[in-house]
């Protein structure tokens, strides 16, 4: 699993009076993305707080290029750029239907401890499930 790549229908709610997806939607977008690629990996948030790692966005880093419109089909394209340390950092590109660029961007999130509110190193299941899918960088 180089990628993980998902399509997601521009719902009214999420765009100005123009009818163009308001900036701070493609954040929402990327979330969408990171989650179903971890879940892809076989781990979710859920179960990552459960066993006490939260995994707060530090850095957010977007290029927008064009526009998505209500109603449009766009494909968020999740990618990871290494190996976690103690931080993780995703690669993502947001397209139409008709495959142009809308949206390029780049997160790092921490690994916290709920406990300690501190940061720590990746979890071991998420290193071993890397491994086991074989997953390739950048």
């Amino acid at each position: 699993m180089k990628f993980d790549k998902i399509q997601i229908r521009v719902r009214y709610g999420e765009t100005d009076q123009m009818g163009v997806v308001y900036h701070g939607n493609y954040a929402l977008y990327l979330e969408m993305g990171r989650i179903e690629w971890l879940r892809k990996l076989g781990i979710s948030y859920k179960s990552m707080e459960e066993n006490g790692i939260m995994l707060p966005v530090v850095s957010l880093n977007i290029n927008y290029k064009k526009s998505a419109c209500y109603d449009d089909v766009i494909n968020v394209k999740t990618q990871l750029k290494k190996t976690p340390t103690a931080k993780i950092e995703f690669e993502y590109e947001i397209t139409n239907e008709n495959e142009e660029i809308l949206t390029t961007a780049e997160t790092t999130l921490v690994f916290i401890d709920v406990k300690s509110n501190r940061p720590v190193k990746a979890p071991k299941y998420i290193l071993d499930a890397l491994e086991e899918k074989k997953i390739t960088f950048l």
